[in-house]
């Protein structure tokens, strides 16, 4: 029988042949000297550099404790932790990136954070980031758009070092790009959401496998998409329909003036340009008010097979509420 698992170390892993040996031998390390019961599970998204022969090397050391899975090809990372989530047992998930950048000692640093602060999610702050100055600059105003549309004060959202209790990753989709947005993803679902500041080395081996700025537009679409299935997912006529009804009183109002202005002065409206403006705004505004509309009755079906409240815990007669970090749970 399985010795069971409280915590799972899940490292997705994509090249990174020069820095694995260093990095597991530091991470057996940082999780033996924890007293929890632990597991190592690496997700090798398509390597092509000798990463995958290595990790299997790796699991052959220990198999008890070091686990792998293989993707076809190279999924990206958000599909490499979701199919980490998918393996691990712990009740508890640290991720780390597997280029050494992030301290595996540390992560007793997180667990203490999430019992002291009473917390579902804490991430690393990487308060002195050591990278690439144009990597910095984006990260930095890609951090300060999320806080400011999603409200979340953290400092890190895009961070690779995070600590997570299973029933977040459980509600949590993961596809695409939205590893990114984790934090923000969680914080929606209810789930309490902090940080703690962490040590952030420079590489000691390999290359980065991101170019910040090529990544940063399509960063931003992301922050867009979690903008609406955060905020307007639920009520989608909240955002067409309040657009849709701008547009729309624009319309009219340019409509009325120029109705106004013919009837008064005889002065032809039929070649001006605010005439096809106000036409396109009333036209359009009505097609957004009724896409809301139509998104709400596909919401409203949708509803019927799902649960539209998160509980926390329980507290009633013979329901004893359980704390994943308790040992006896």
């Amino acid at each position: 029988m399985r010795t069971p698992v409280t915590l799972s170390a899940v490292v997705p892993v994509y090249n990174e042949i020069e820095s694995l040996p260093a990095f597991h031998a530091e991470l057996v390390e940082a999780l033996h000297a924890m007293d929890v019961s632990s597991e190592i599970v690496y997700v090798d998204d398509g390597s092509s550099d000798g990463s995958t022969e290595e990790l299997e090397k790796l699991h052959l050391g220990d198999p008890d404790t070091v686990r792998v899975v293989v993707l076809r090809r190279n999924f990206g990372k958000s599909a490499a932790l979701a199919a980490g989530f998918d393996v691990a047992r712990g009740e508890l998930l640290v991720t780390l990136d597997a280029d050494g950048q992030d301290v595996p000692a540390e992560i007793g640093t997180l667990l203490a954070t999430m019992e002291r602060e009473d917390l579902d999610l804490v991430g690393g702050w990487r308060a002195a980031r050591i990278d690439r100055r144009a990597k910095r600059w984006t990260s930095r105003g890609y951090n300060a758009a999320t806080r400011t549309f999603t409200g979340l004060d953290l400092h890190d959202f895009n961070t690779g070092f995070k600590l997570l209790k299973r029933e977040v990753v459980e509600e949590m989709p993961l596809y695409g790009e939205f590893h990114r947005f984790v934090p923000v993803l969680a914080h929606d679902l209810g789930f309490r959401v902090g940080e703690v500041a962490v040590t952030h080395r420079p590489r000691q081996a390999g290359t980065s496998k991101y170019l910040s700025l090529t990544r940063f537009p399509k960063t931003m679409l992301d922050l867009l998409t979690v903008l609406f299935l955060t905020r307007f997912a639920d009520r989608p006529l909240y955002l067409f329909g309040g657009v849709g009804a701008l547009l729309s009183a624009v319309g009219f109002l340019i409509l009325a003036y120029l109705s106004v202005l013919k009837l008064a002065t005889g002065a032809g409206i039929g070649q001006r340009p605010l005439l096809q403006f106000g036409i396109l705004s009333l036209l359009v505004g009505v097609q957004l008010v009724g896409t809301g509309f139509i998104g709400d009755v596909l919401r409203h079906s949708a509803s019927r097979e799902q649960v539209p409240y998160r509980i926390r815990r329980t507290l009633a007669p013979g329901v004893d509420p359980i704390d994943p970090l308790d040992g006896d749970a």
